[in-house]
């Protein structure tokens, strides 16, 4: 929900209603705790774009227009490496959104990244627009590169520059487990090899492509999350007993050894998959059910609702019953340590 709320900033600043595109996308904003299922989020981005004629959502100084997008792939398209296509973007980036700077370096077996602000987009550094309009642009930058070479390229470490967002907690799904914050800008860094990768997308490829763009964007190459999503749905279908790696492995027909490479390579790990299903499984009861604390612990899988506690406590900062009573208006939220 932390997505759609900063894709809808540059609405709300020019003092538009985004009720109706979120009713068109079939999206509710009252229930803080729910999943957004990826093709109404694709929707909610191509009506966005649509109702404001800027692929930039309005978050920025001049208007990103209609079409950028395409012609961002038509330039990439015909590089002969990963690392050309990605300079190409660069400059084409520069002419269409100038206020931020995308750069790409290579040190050794490192590459990095880097997303900079050429002015400031607001004055907080962790106004909801400036988080969204930062990874934004990175998910884009990334998601195409992964289309054109043809697969899933592992994030290794992102820095974001600015305090932890209170969503952060999918960051070790969404981007990586390896995510940090306040940093002085945005860094993703990866191995350098894999600017050496061919383009292995032609212009027809291109032309399906980019049905359904730019919000198709959100919804590209699945398969580079593909085993972290076969764990977690794995683990919530087993419920409420608690599979094992090992147990997992059994099930997904590979060894442990190969089970945590390829979460490691996904930019996870079996222990971040099973805590933020776990998460989330909470907050959706806490949400929208009266279930006792104790009930659902054991539904999750904790032999004691203390241990349950404990960890709730860790992922939201207040215990359970002040979360639920959070939402239900009965008393507002503490204020949130920032360097949790």
């Amino acid at each position: 929900m932390g997505f759609v709320s900063g894709m809808l900033s540059g609405l709300r600043q020019q003092q538009r209603d985004p009720a109706p595109l979120l009713a068109a996308a079939g999206i509710d904003l009252a229930d803080p705790a729910s999943r957004i299922a990826v093709d109404r989020y694709a929707l909610l981005y191509n009506l966005t774009v649509t109702e404001l004629e800027d692929e930039g959502f309005g978050l920025f100084s001049q208007k990103m227009p209609p079409g950028s997008f395409e012609f961002l792939c038509r330039g990439m398209l015909g590089a002969p490496t990963l690392m050309d296509a990605l300079c190409r973007a660069s400059r084409f980036l520069r002419i269409v959104l100038p206020d931020l700077a995308v750069g790409i370096g290579r040190d050794g077996q490192r590459a990095t990244l880097s997303i900079t602000e050429t002015r400031p987009l607001t004055q907080q550094r962790d106004d909801p627009g400036r988080v969204f309009a930062l990874e934004w642009l990175l998910r884009l930058i990334h998601g195409v590169a992964c289309w054109f070479v043809g697969r899933g390229l592992a994030l290794d470490a992102v820095s974001f520059p600015y305090p932890r967002p209170p969503h952060a907690d999918d960051y070790a799904l969404v981007y990586t487990e390896h995510s940090s914050f306040d940093a002085d800008t945005l860094s993703a860094r990866f191995q350098a090899n894999l600017l050496d990768l061919p383009l292995r997308r032609d212009e027809a490829a291109l032309g399906a492509f980019l049905e359904g763009a730019p919000g198709k964007i959100t919804m590209l190459y699945r398969r580079d999350r593909e085993m972290v999503f076969r764990v977690r749905d794995l683990l919530r279908d087993a419920l409420p007993n608690n599979l094992s790696l090992d147990e997992i492995a059994i099930r997904l027909h590979v060894s442990p050894r190969t089970l945590a490479r390829r979460l490691g390579e996904e930019g996870s790990s079996f222990r971040a998959i099973k805590d933020a299903t776990r998460r989330d499984i909470a907050y959706s009861r806490l949400t929208k059910t009266r279930q006792a604390i104790a009930l659902l612990a054991a539904d999750l899988g904790y032999a004691d609702p203390s241990a349950f506690y404990r960890a709730f406590v860790s992922w939201s900062g207040m215990s359970p019953e002040r979360y639920r009573n959070r939402l239900a208006g009965e008393i507002p939220p503490p204020a949130r340590d920032p360097d949790r």
